[in-house]
């Protein structure tokens, strides 16, 4: 089972609105970049590394490859300015296992709509029936970064 939470499907996108316009030239000079919050503090790294193999990640292939029997909810706010919801679109066009859920008026962080996604989210996991060992995979879009997106894994 895999919830997806304001995925991003184009990830060519939204790295320089989080880099900024010299991105490449600072990261093949220096070989990574910091992205600080506003306070300074750094957040995470990017690499050269980690970059290339985000720009190099097919999210078509790659949804493509999901198995039929993994259900698939992908959640998404029709207010994101980060991420559009055209991309949650992208994600249920190539996964057939897929369910959408797209919270009206929602932004990339759900802030006035955290409790229509956490009812979203726990509904659908208990309308599936999940085996006791199963691991769910939560993933999340990092509301700090809206770059890499990591994996949480539940049991």
């Amino acid at each position: 089972m895999v919830v997806n939470l304001s995925g991003r499907f184009y990830l060519e996108k939204g790295i320089e609105e989080r880099l900024g316009k010299e991105f490449l030239d600072r990261i093949n000079k220096e070989g990574y970049i910091d992205v600080t919050n506003k306070s300074g503090n750094v957040l995470y790294r990017v690499t050269k590394e980690s970059l290339m193999e985000r720009l190099n990640t097919d999210m078509r292939a790659t949804s493509l490859s999901i198995s039929k029997e993994c259900s698939f909810f992908i959640v998404h706010g029709s207010a994101d300015e980060i991420i559009p919801v055209e991309d949650a679109y992208e994600f249920a066009k190539h996964i057939p296992t897929h369910k959408l859920c797209v919270i009206e008026g929602a932004d990339h962080c759900y802030t006035r709509h955290r409790k229509e996604l956490s009812d979203a989210v726990v509904g659908f996991i208990t309308s599936n029936k999940v085996p006791k060992n199963a691991i769910l995979y939560v993933v999340l879009c990092s509301i700090a970064s809206g770059l890499t997106a990591p994996l949480i894994s539940l049991r």
